[in-house]
């Protein structure tokens, strides 16, 4: 099995990353690309091909569904789905993207681009030290890799391929589904879980080799807006109300220490995203995020508090403050169902690995469908450093996530 998995996941990451599918925040329409569909098609054409079966393209939604039937007589096997995104981060360039291999990692530096002068120094990316010996999927230096979350993809296209080539291989139900917008809040919000057809699933999206989450944050978006009053400098005193100023003195309120360069295992923040600022107006958007739920309602209400102060300050109708829930730590669902940690868990070790579970700080697909019903703990793609220009793919890390995966299926037949 070991070398063609190793060739399969290769040549559907060097396949998958030449498509440019990155989402767009704040597009105003889901799908937030239209290039997206890319992908989608080429993954319904590829399902068909390999022999899954009710594979279905939502063109509308950019939702792909398949699906491969049972092939022993238990009516207690569970069925099991798997779901991952196929957009790509707006961090950093997604057009044009030109992966290659480097085979058999020494340790050392990496030129990714000779002529443009672009090195990925070993000194500055501690995790490269893993994979000596190994061999790593990397870009030219001008665009991300699309690693998150194309390598989950890739090793579960081929865990299909290989459950469809060998009916010797015993299983029950497996729903698979990709996803558009995850990057951007999506949070596979236009996934039909009828359609889908599993009761449980996995999501796969995350870095490091044989990591697991089945926490995440509560996280919320808020955005303040100020309006100001332009006028003169010359003959402003008394007149002049700047929204520059407004949004100084939010940003000054906010606690100084309780953001993402200063914060760490399960303690929460505040991120400014943007500030758009003039004197007449200023827009400011700010993530929440926490572990725990108090806390969590405890920042939104600090907000509440610092909009009421410069509202007293210089009027209320000048502060407009809006805040969108985005998603819950899905551990209050997965305490439910802890066979689905362990299952994972065990697959992890019998791949021969640690694992490892640490609280997310971050969002998934599986956070915001396990509140719709649809538990979901996820597992780690196996990228490292996402959304930048310095993003790899160790080939050995999808291969070996192929190999939990289809570990992950024995477990459901029992």
């Amino acid at each position: 099995m070991g070398s063609t998995i190793y060739e399969q996941v290769k040549e559907r990451m060097i396949r998958y990353a030449k498509v440019d599918t990155q989402s767009q925040p704040y597009s105003g329409h889901w799908p937030t690309t239209d290039k997206q569909i890319n992908l989608a098609r080429m993954l319904k054409d590829e399902m068909d091909s390999i022999g899954v079966s009710d594979v279905y393209l939502d063109d509308e939604r950019c939702v792909v569904y398949g699906r491969i039937p049972s092939n022993i007589n238990n009516d207690k096997a569970q069925a099991i789905g798997f779901i991952a995104h196929m957009d790509t981060a707006p961090d950093a360039s997604g057009e044009n993207v030109k992966p290659w291999v480097l085979d058999n990692y020494d340790g050392g530096d990496i030129t990714l681009n000779k002529e443009l002068g672009i090195v990925m120094k070993a000194a500055d990316y501690a995790n490269l030290q893993q994979y000596i010996g190994q061999d790593l999927i990397l870009t030219d230096g001008t665009t991300l890799l699309g690693g998150d979350d194309k390598a989950s993809i890739s090793a579960i296209m081929t865990m299909a391929q290989y459950i469809c080539e060998h009916p010797e291989f015993k299983h029950g139900d497996i729903s698979l589904a990709f996803t558009p917008d995850e990057e951007v809040g999506g949070l596979a919000r236009d996934l039909d879980l009828e359609r889908f057809g599993a009761k449980l699933a996995y999501t796969l999206d995350g870095d490091h080799l044989g990591w697991y989450e089945d926490e995440t944050f509560y996280a919320s978006e808020a955005i303040f807006e100020f309006v100001g009053r332009s006028v003169h400098t010359g003959t402003a005193k008394g007149i002049m109300i700047n929204a520059v100023d407004m949004a100084g003195e939010l940003m000054a309120m906010l606690p100084s220490n309780e953001k993402p360069q200063y914060t760490s295992g399960v303690e929460g923040f505040f991120h400014l995203i943007s500030c758009q600022a003039d004197c007449e107006h200023s827009k400011i958007r700010l993530i929440i995020r926490d572990f725990d739920h108090d806390n969590f309602i405890k920042r939104q209400e600090l907000l509440k508090e610092i909009a009421d102060k410069i509202g007293s300050k210089y009027g209320q109708d000048r502060v407009k403050l809006t805040i969108n829930h985005q998603y819950s730590n899905m551990k209050e669902v997965l305490e439910k169902t802890p066979f689905l940690t362990d299952y994972l868990k065990k697959a992890i070790e019998e791949a021969g690995l640690t694992p490892v579970c640490e609280p997310f700080r971050g969002g998934t697909d599986g956070a915001a469908l396990s509140f719709r019903g649809l538990p979901c703990p996820n597992l780690s793609a196996g990228y490292e450093n996402a959304h930048g220009r310095f993003e790899y793919v160790p080939i050995q890390s999808m291969e070996k996530n192929v190999e939990i995966l289809l570990n992950i299926c024995k477990r459901f037949v029992d």
